[in-house]
């Protein structure tokens, strides 16, 4: 099993001068130190306009700067919001990234996911995976040598050369951001790797790999000319201590993730609604006062995950390991998590939990080969009782009937 960390740069109010330059800095170091404990992936997303939540909207900015501070570790867009970006430029910046990072890069790609970061780029939710789908078409030619023209229903794109061209041949491993199962089983029939941004159970998971899997091998239908990536990846909240408790304790920022994501989801807002107006809602005060009045839920979120101890960490990964899952993404970077806490995790977790599942990463690459050359056939699993992006024990909150949050 593999192991990266990931990123939206989340910061809560209220914000100082100087919260952000903070913020990043803090998020460098974080990165420098995993690539020295042998952490293999760093993934940041792509988000504008999201207050508190994320506050990341130039991903290949960090990641250069990431670049010139790390030797090994991979260093993944998670992802770059192809309805946002005109395909040239998603070329031009992939490949100099590749370039200035000794070809580390791998390149995720997504839809964005909420009207509030789409209609400022002139974009809906209704079209959005078909602009994705065109924008993939267009954007994959260019990494090849010579000249290339597009014209497709979203974007049209004269004869140029697309410079430059990109250290890993034909271009860095593809990935799509998944955000549901119908998502991880797209993932794998369009032939790229699934950045699973979901936060669900082991049982779940082995459920999802046979989805996965079996779409990549069975139903395989790329969008264009492209190199295949058979990876699943699988984002999972996270912090390591010496017991439970205090694991449970500097954990805070994980409930706020989920009850930010909740809070400004379609499920909760309605399909299709936009955000409250800039500056109308001070998400960690709503988030105070949700912890107040429920102590019991709070702590219910708290307790799942990869949060504990070494040994609970070391019993909860076995389980995912088993469900044959290729990269586990530990989030630790949440709400006010600081930045000590972090890096205290980080390297607890490298020295006592991380090297019993690299040892077993050549068992797991020869259990994939096997899958891949059709030497294993996975069962078609029922994956209905697993449609959750959820499980059970995280943030849970009312629908808004009326008004959006903050009216």
């Amino acid at each position: 099993m593999k192991f990266g960390i990931f990123y939206e740069l989340q910061l809560p109010r209220p914000w100082e001068t100087g919260s952000e330059q903070q913020l990043f800095k803090n998020a460098l170091d974080q990165v420098e130190l995993a690539d020295g404990l042998g952490v293999d992936y760093a993934w940041i997303v792509e988000h504008h306009f999201l207050e508190e939540y994320s506050h990341c909207p130039a991903p290949e900015v960090f990641l250069g700067a990431a670049s010139q501070r790390t030797k090994d570790i991979r260093l993944g867009h998670g992802i770059i919001q192809l309805t946002t970006n005109h395909p040239a430029r998603v070329a031009e910046r992939v490949a100099t990234l590749d370039l200035i990072s000794d070809g580390r890069v791998e390149f995720g790609m997504g839809e964005g996911g909420s009207l509030t970061e789409l209609a400022p780029f002139d974009r809906t939710i209704p079209e959005k995976r078909e602009v994705w789908e065109d924008a993939v078409r267009a954007v994959m030619p260019m990494f090849a040598d010579g000249g290339f023209e597009y014209d497709g229903p979203h974007f049209k794109f004269p004869l140029r050369n697309v410079l430059p061209k990109p250290v890993q041949k034909p271009h860095p491993p593809l990935w799509v951001a998944c955000s549901q199962l119908q998502t991880i089983e797209m993932a794998g029939r369009r032939g790229m790797g699934a950045l699973g941004f979901q936060f669900i159970s082991a049982d779940a998971a082995h459920a999802w790999v046979h989805a996965y899997y079996n779409s990549f091998t069975k139903r395989m239908d790329k969008l264009t000319n492209y190199e295949t990536n058979p990876n699943m990846a699988l984002v999972s909240y996270f912090m390591c201590a010496e017991t439970d408790e205090e694991a449970r304790r500097r954990a805070d920022g994980i409930p706020f993730f989920q009850f930010a994501l909740k809070f400004y989801s379609a499920d909760r807002l309605g399909e299709g609604r936009d955000r409250p107006p800039p500056g109308t809602v001070d998400l960690w005060a709503e988030y105070e006062a949700w912890k107040k009045a429920n102590p019991e839920g709070h702590a219910k979120a708290i307790s799942g995950g990869l949060i504990g101890s070494p040994e609970t960490i070391r019993n909860r990964l076995r389980k995912y390991s088993s469900s044959h899952v290729d990269q586990i993404i530990l989030l630790n970077q949440a709400g006010k998590n600081s930045h000590e806490h972090i890096c205290e995790s980080l390297e607890l977790f490298a020295n006592e939990v991380m090297p019993e599942f690299q040892e077993m990463e050549p068992e797991h690459q020869e259990w994939k080969r096997q899958v891949l050359e059709g030497e294993i056939e996975l069962e078609e699993l029922d994956t209905d009782p697993y449609q959750s992006r959820f499980s059970e024990n995280s943030v849970q909150l009312d629908p808004v009937k009326t008004a959006a949050a903050g009216d």
